[in-house]
């Protein structure tokens, strides 16, 4: 019996199936594939985080999250600055606000 994934797996998914006794198939992304497969992978691992709230799935979110990163050519540095600058200019979420209206 074979099941369709079509989906990014991390490097050492293959091996563990093939342990298991059942025979993997996979294949290498283009470029313009990769990022689509880590766009999608990034929607699928945030889910999972939003429905089990387990720390594994927010662990999985951050790796995908490094990958998209480093694939976008983006050092840890830079983007530790970025999201250090938005803090200064826009806040962060300690004071958990919800906008409900803006009136004029």
């Amino acid at each position: 019996m074979s099941q369709e994934y079509d989906k990014l797996v991390r490097d050492d998914i293959p091996e563990i199936i093939a342990d298991s006794g059942a025979t993997p198939v996979t294949r290498t992304a283009s470029d313009a594939e990769y990022e689509a497969y880590l766009c999608k992978k990034l929607r699928e691992e945030v889910e999972e985080y939003v429905t089990d709230r387990d720390v594994d799935e927010l662990a999985d979110v951050l790796e995908v999250l490094h990958e998209i990163r480093a694939f976008e050519g983006v050092s840890e540095q830079e983007l530790r600055d970025r999201r250090e600058q938005k803090a200064d200019e826009r806040g962060r979420f300690d004071k958990r606000l919800i906008l409900e209206r803006v009136t004029d």
